[in-house]
């Protein structure tokens, strides 16, 4: 009984020795790397020690001297040359800004070029060792600027730049083999998933790649797309819209299947996301589908006048979730495009730009009601922005008043962004200034009061 005790002990120790020894080697491994590094650091600084090397640093740091000499004196000059280029379209302002702040780099790299290639024949190679290797960083940091300055957003554009940077960096000190596996050493595991410092970062780079290409394949392809008068401006921006999410979900499934990333596993959380968005998010699907409803039937666009309640303007913008609405006032209103769809909404400019306004006036019995409707159709006429052609003013009377003989005047105009309640005060003063030279008088009401003393009799009724 003693001896199976004793059996089983040693063998449960051996299974814990089985399970702990590759934390060890993991650990042993990335302390080896890490003093591998530190060796060549050594190695690096002693040689500096060495005449040549030492010489190199001297001429790296007057190149460096002198390159912000020149930059210093250059970029006035280059400053107002680059003012002088009118014509230039933006791109080409932004790359030359872009250089103009960089002008003392790009100084060190043509002079540190010039003086590796003249070394290199005159002397021995490993002479000029230290400074091409200047060159080439220098060189791959520049080329690093002028390809992520393509990236607009300026938060992606930082992480690529600086990425990119210490990767080149690291890859031209040859520390490329030893900074993976140290990166790859790095990582945690859930479940069966290990995720290291390594698939981090291949995943931010190819991500950052991938979006910054789908963000600019979106922008050149919207531009596209709104140029062409041949598509109506909903359908501009539901082909837009559609191409965003199209372009950014290849981009995300791309960038990840570029790492290794197993999709199927996002398989069962997709299924816990679409249950969460069903009960959390139902207004925001609700305008999301919304937005989409209108696009497709086409019921209001960009440029459309509405009305919805106490707001009044026109659509500056139709969003996934909202459509931006900017009044005569200068505000601008953001509506839930589900407000649009179950609400009513009075569309001015649906079919047409067309809109009809009527105004409402009396003059006095004695006035000729064929003179007065002539002279108020010349008054409508004589006023900017309101039609002649195809829809003309018309004067109409609708009733005879207690005190005037009522008209309706109606007008059209094909611009009611500019305002209605404007030119209605333009029209109104216009048929002011007709009838004052025309005689024509507008009447008010009048009343007349008596005013009894004590003891007048009462006033017989009619």
């Amino acid at each position: 009984m003693a001896d199976e005790e004793t059996t089983q002990a040693e063998s449960q120790t051996t299974l814990e020795q089985a399970t702990d020894a590759p934390a060890e080697a993991v650990e042993q491994d990335a302390q080896e790397i890490a003093l591998s590094v530190w060796d060549q650091t050594l190695t690096f600084l002693e040689g500096l020690l060495r005449p040549w090397n030492a010489y190199q640093v001297a001429i790296a740091l007057a190149v460096l001297a002198v390159s912000l000499l020149l930059a210093r004196i250059i970029k006035p000059r280059f400053y107002e040359w680059m003012r002088a280029r009118e014509d230039w379209p933006k791109w080409r302002y932004r790359y030359m800004l872009m250089l103009h702040r960089r002008l003392a780099l790009v100084v060190f790299v043509v002079l540190i070029w010039s003086i590796v290639w003249i070394m290199r024949e005159v002397t021995w190679p490993s002479r000029s060792y230290l400074l091409g290797v200047l060159a080439n960083l220098s060189t791959a940091w520049l080329v690093v600027v002028l390809v992520v300055r393509l990236v607009s957003n300026s938060f992606l554009r930082a992480i690529l730049r600086y990425g990119a940077w210490a990767w080149v960096t690291i890859s031209i000190l040859g520390l490329s083999q030893e900074t993976m596996q140290l990166m790859d050493h790095a990582a945690i595991e859930i479940g069966e998933t290990r995720i290291s410092l390594w698939v981090v970062a291949q995943a931010a780079v190819m991500l950052g790649l991938t979006f910054a290409l789908a963000r600019f394949l979106s922008t050149q392809s919207a531009t596209s797309i709104r140029n062409n008068e041949d598509i109506s401006p909903s359908m501009q921006v539901l082909f837009v819209k559609f191409l965003q999410v199209v372009l950014y979900g290849i981009a995300f499934v791309v960038g990840l299947r570029i790492v290794g990333f197993d999709l199927r596993g996002l398989a069962f959380m997709s299924g816990f996301i679409g249950v969460g968005l069903g009960f959390g998010l139902q207004k925001v699907v609700s305008n999301l589908v919304s937005g989409i409803i209108i696009l497709l039937d086409k019921s209001i666009k960009p440029g459309d006048v509405i009305s919805l309640g106490e707001t009044f303007g026109w659509i500056n913008s139709l969003g996934a979730r909202y459509v931006s609405v900017v009044t005569r006032d200068g505000r601008e209103y953001l509506i839930p495009n589900e407000d649009l769809i179950t609400g009513q909404v009075v569309n001015w400019s649906h079919t047409d730009a067309y809109v009809r306004l009527d105004i409402y006036f009396g003059t006095s019995y004695g006035d000729d009601p064929h003179v007065v409707r002539k002279l108020a159709i010349d008054a409508a006429k004589s006023v900017d922005r309101v039609l002649s052609f195809p829809k003309t003013p018309v004067c109409h009377i609708v009733g005879f008043g207690d005190s005037s003989v009522d008209y309706i005047l109606r007008f059209w105009i094909e611009d009611p962004t500019g305002g209605l309640t404007n030119i209605r005060g333009n029209v109104y003063l216009a048929l002011w200034d007709a009838f004052h030279e025309n005689g024509i008088s507008l009447p008010f009401p009048q009343r007349e009061v008596r005013m009894l003393q004590d003891g007048d009799p009462p006033p017989l009724a009619d």
